[in-house]
């Protein structure tokens, strides 16, 4: 048996995470890591208390009731009292805009991801002029 690196074995946890999912358009999972120590962890799903949500939520491929996993993996670090900050998330999904913005201001300063999905250029550019790292992982996480 060959023993997974760190980056592997967190990504490994995220994609297990993931099957947590609610949402059927989306199973992201997202672990926030800092000295190879999980913070948080967090998955897409609907707010805490709130029905799950079906297809007749989605508008053109966008559910409006879903929190991405990043989201929630810094929700609930905040909801424990842990700080984020230079931390790093591992994600099976590429960030969108709004959870850059919000992983960028908690102090995150690595993004791991993996799965099939393009990144948004602005997201990339951002992260460049912010010196936030970015990095797509190409494992056999599945």
């Amino acid at each position: 048996m060959t023993r997974p690196s760190w980056d592997e074995y967190f990504m490994r946890i995220a994609v297990e995470t993931s099957r947590r999912s609610t949402c059927p358009l989306g199973h992201s999972g997202a672990v926030i890591v800092r000295d190879k120590r999980m913070l948080s962890t967090g998955y897409t799903g609907s707010i805490a208390g709130y029905p799950h949500c079906d297809s007749k939520d989605h508008r053109d491929d966008i559910c409006d009731q879903v929190i991405h996993a990043e989201a929630n993996a810094v929700i609930q670090a905040a909801r424990n009292g842990v700080s984020t900050e230079g931390a790093t998330i591992y994600s099976t999904s590429a960030p969108c805009w709004s959870c850059f913005k919000m992983l960028s201001n908690s102090g995150i300063r690595s993004v791991l991801y993996t799965g099939d999905e393009s990144i948004d250029k602005k997201v990339l550019d951002a992260s460049e002029r912010l010196g936030l790292r970015i990095e797509k992982l190409i494992l056999d996480v599945y």
